[in-house]
């Protein structure tokens, strides 16, 4: 009896503007770009999948069940730039068939360079959830579901979260499945839930592919995929980008025909059901340990840090960001430190990259940039003013070095 597990990630950062060395005024943000993304990729997306998600909630009467995370950062820009998004997220939650999870409020790398800032930004982001939603989430996932063993621990700690959520990776794996819920090593109460990554990417990059042997993927083949795990897994998770629909695939595609029927289809099976992350937490036991002593992401490939740390212009900047942390908090300024947050999100140094082979196109995808090398410039300039911000307001401090913790 596998049940289906949907969780949409969505997110979109504060992108810069254009800044020279020239630029002395503290304004880094790119508003008119970052309003016009954000309404496009609105009316394209978010706007008619969460109608198409409420009506199919009601329509199986609670039987459909999905959840989100929503990034800190794409929240304010929702009720900046597109508050009709806001609502339509409100009557989602009413629904009581939606469950919201946590993750860093700027979906930032703080986990790898700056623990206790990374533990204050998940406790903004499940501040801001619990006030806008009324939910107070109990799954966590990672900026880019970025996971190793001191992940875990550490979100177990906080004694908040009864399992966290990361890539079901086969050389993590090994002979196991991600179809199981499984639990980390050195934790007693949290779970690990795994993303099917093959039936996940069906939908998510392979859906339009006309090329793909199991073109045109329809709901009724899925869900006999599905169907496949029956006593062989208690769960298929299926996690992607929200922007999958309408955005990544088009309209005209048939992606939004394809969500709206395959409900019908999975639950015509009576041992099918749909769960959100926390109730399968709740309801299936662990059934082994995954120790996974290195990290793991769901970029790319490789399944590692290399989007964003890559190369020597990425690791640069994230080193020099993150040497401010000191500096900025001693400030008090409560401008400075959300510029300096907003410019720790992980968009800004996935730009940076250099990879141009099975996964250049993707790094490409809405990128304001014409190559790399400008991303890193145009960062730089913006993180040169910040530091001169903060000298200014805290005489006589220099950022002292800092080091990746691993």
């Amino acid at each position: 009896m596998p049940s289906v597990c949907f969780y949409f990630q969505v997110h979109q950062p504060f992108r810069l503007r254009h800044y020279t060395i020239f630029d002395k005024t503290p304004n880094y943000f790119d508003d008119f770009r970052n309003a016009s993304i954000c309404r496009k990729v609105a009316n394209k997306c978010y706007l008619p999948t969460n109608r198409l998600l409420l009506d199919v909630i009601r329509r199986y009467e609670g039987r459909f069940k999905v959840a989100f995370s929503l990034t800190g950062v794409v929240l304010e820009q929702f009720q900046q730039f597109c508050p009709e998004v806001m609502s339509t997220f409100d009557a989602l939650a009413q629904t009581g068939c939606v469950e919201f999870l946590a993750e860093t409020y700027y979906h930032s790398l703080s986990f790898l360079y700056a623990r206790q800032e990374f533990i204050e930004q998940v406790n903004m982001q499940m501040q801001l959830i619990q006030k806008l939603f009324g939910q107070t989430p109990r799954v966590f996932r990672n900026t880019e579901l970025i996971y190793n063993n001191q992940l875990a621990e550490t979100i177990e700690a906080m004694g908040k979260f009864d399992a966290v959520i990361t890539e079901g990776a086969d050389h993590v794996l090994g002979h196991r499945n991600s179809n199981y819920v499984y639990r980390p090593p050195n934790c007693k109460n949290l779970k690990l839930l795994l993303k099917n990554y093959s039936l996940s990417d069906d939908i998510a990059f392979r859906f339009s592919n006309r090329q793909w042997n199991e073109y045109p993927l329809m709901a009724n083949k899925f869900a006999s995929w599905v169907n496949r795990i029956n006593g062989n897994g208690q769960v298929v998770n299926l996690f992607m980008d929200y922007e999958t629909f309408g955005e990544h695939q088009w309209q005209d595609t048939g992606i939004f025909d394809f969500m709206a029927h395959l409900p019908r289809e999975v639950l015509s099976h009576p041992d099918n059901d749909f769960k959100t992350p926390g109730e399968v937490a709740e309801a299936y036991p662990a059934m082994d340990i995954v120790d996974v002593p290195h990290i793991i992401s769901w970029a790319d490939t490789e399944r590692d840090l290399s989007a964003w740390l890559g190369n020597a212009m990425q690791s640069n900047a994230l080193h020099e960001v993150y040497r401010l942390e000191k500096m900025v908090k001693q400030t008090r300024d409560d401008q400075l430190l959300a510029d300096w947050r907003k410019l720790q999100t992980s968009d800004h140094f996935y730009y940076m990259c250099t990879k141009y082979f099975a996964d250049g196109d993707v790094h490409k995808y809405f990128n304001p940039y014409d190559s790399p090398y400008d991303s890193y410039i145009n960062y730089m300039n913006v993180l040169n003013n910040l530091k001169a911000r903060c000298e200014q307001a805290v005489p006589g401090q220099a950022p002292r070095n800092s080091s990746i913790e691993q």
